[in-house]
This record gives C-alpha cells, sequence and structure tokens, in this order.
C-alpha cells in the first residue's frame, strides 16, 4: 500500500468539500463522514442506510461499528456528517437496506477504487499538495482531533496503533513539531 498523506490545511478541505457538493451529495458525504469519523474506507463502505437511521428515519448520533478486532465501537455522527447524511437522503430515494454509499449502477456499495477516484480526484482538482487517498481522510480526521486536544492515546486506541509514536508518525507529526492545540469545551 502507497503511503498517503493526511490534509493538514482546514482551507483545503473546505475547498474539497465545495467542489464534492457540486458534483455529487453521495460523493460530498463519503468525504465528510470519513473526515469527521475516522472510520477506514473498508467499514465506511459497509455502512447501510438501515445502520444510521432509526426507524423513524431519523439520524442516530452514534453509528454501532461492530468488529472482530475491536468489538463494538460508538462513532459519532457530528452535525456536519448529520447535514450532510440529511441532504443526500433528501435528494435520493433509497430503502432501509440500501447501502449508504451505493453505486449508481448497482444495487452494491460503490468499490474501494472508486472511492479513492473520488478523493484523489478530488484533492487533485483544488491543488491539494501531497499523495491523497482513502486513507488521508482517516489520517486528517486523526490530525485535526489531536490538533484540537484530543489525546494522543485515544486516537491510538481508535487507530489500532501499539504506541503513540506509531500514531504520530501515522499521522505525519513528528515529536519535535510544535502543533498550537485547540482545547475549546464550547460550553
Amino acid at each position: 500500500m502507497e503511503h498517503v498523506d493526511a490534509i493538514y490545511d482546514k482551507q483545503s478541505i473546505q475547498a474539497m468539500k465545495q467542489l464534492l457538493k457540486k458534483s455529487s451529495k453521495r460523493d460530498y458525504l463519503l468525504f465528510v463522514f470519513g473526515i469527521n469519523t475516522g472510520l477506514k474506507i473498508s467499514e465506511i463502505l459497509t455502512i447501510k442506510i438501515e445502520d444510521i437511521l432509526n426507524k423513524d428515519h431519523k439520524i442516530n448520533a452514534f453509528y454501532e461499528l461492530h468488529s472482530e478486532a475491536k468489538g463494538t465501537t460508538f462513532i459519532y455522527l457530528n452535525k456536519n456528517v448529520q447535514k450532510a447524511i440529511t441532504s443526500y437522503l433528501e435528494s435520493t430515494e433509497y430503502k432501509m437496506d440500501d447501502f449508504l454509499f451505493k453505486s449508481s449502477k448497482t444495487d452494491k456499495a460503490i468499490t474501494r477504487q472508486q472511492a479513492y477516484r473520488i478523493i484523489s480526484k478530488a484533492a487533485e482538482t483544488v491543488g491539494v499538495v501531497g499523495n491523497i487517498g482513502t486513507q488521508s481522510m482517516r489520517k486528517t480526521f486523526g490530525y485535526h482531533a489531536y490538533k484540537r486536544g484530543v489525546a494522543i492515546s485515544l486516537l491510538q486506541k481508535l487507530f489500532n496503533h501499539a504506541s503513540p509514536s506509531e500514531t504520530l508518525k501515522y499521522l505525519g507529526i513528528d515529536k519535535k513539531d510544535k502543533i498550537k492545540t485547540e482545547i475549546d469545551v464550547d460550553l
């Protein structure tokens, strides 16, 4: 697997969001979902609509991820993710057992390769520097979470890494880097 980078610049993130939102609400949701949850692309592509909506068709605040390695993990769907889900679902016909990121040609989810093409093309179009792929969304989530004050130990656990230094390296952060942490409880 080729090394990919996080998207460090918030302006680049906004530019990608604007571009994707204009071209496809599904693709916009893919990017917003990825950078706000930190899930692997293989985990994202298995999500069905019934996994995120309750019986009243309201969005659940948490997505329940089941994995053999980590057991059950609850992934918070913040307001940005919820708005993107709402916008996408309002623009398409769906059944509860459809994949959230359903292919326009089949009833299956888009492929990892298609997801890669969506993300890398958007990054290239807006001029993001670095090697960008689907794993960049996960790294972007981790980098900005760390910058906002999330403990590296929590990110280490989320990413299933053996040590904090492995997580810092994964996120592209050198221990010597001076990062301005934004701890804001927004009470």
